[in-house]
């Protein structure tokens, strides 16, 4: 195996592993702190739209620039960027449950929430903390797969894009 394969394995690698280091922490807390949950989840979600907007859209538009002219280039990476909040809009509109703050419940959903309510309160939290944690543990396979394949492939091109 030559050093470049080693090499980008060991990006990837290490990439991978930040992912699940980062995830340890949650092993360690005592108990879930729902204030430290959600600045962190929406610290998340601001880094990634940062790097969407700062990195991504740049070099999206650049290297259609080289297929395309710039108006066009400008046109198709913005409706690239639309079309992704359409599926995640999709997305979140095929997965309507009580913890979807997106969905408006109907008359008959309004009774199974009242029922739901009933039970116990630890019961009912626990419910939705672990299905948010199945869902953000989905997404972020869901993002990383490919991802470790585009970083395999570009450390293995060049090093410094890896």
């Amino acid at each position: 195996m030559s050093n470049q394969v080693l090499f980008a394995f060991a990006v990837t690698l290490l990439a991978g592993l930040a992912t699940a280091i980062g995830s340890v922490i949650a092993f360690f807390a005592k108990r879930t702190n729902h204030r430290f949950l959600s600045v962190s989840t929406g610290f998340s979600a601001g880094v990634m739209i940062y790097v969407s907007f700062v990195e991504i859209l740049p070099e999206g538009h650049r290297q259609l620039s080289e297929c395309c002219t710039n108006n066009m280039a400008n046109w198709m990476n913005t409706a690239a960027f639309f079309v992704g909040v359409i599926i995640m809009w999709i997305i979140d509109e095929l997965i309507p449950s009580a913890e979807n703050p997106h969905h408006i419940p109907s008359s008959k959903e309004t009774a199974v929430l009242q029922k739901e309510q009933s039970e116990s309160e630890f019961h009912v939290e626990n419910r939705k903390l672990l299905r948010m944690g199945l869902f953000t543990a989905l997404a972020i396979g869901i993002h990383n797969f490919p991802e470790g394949f585009a970083t395999f492939l570009a450390a293995l091109h060049d090093a410094y894009l890896g």
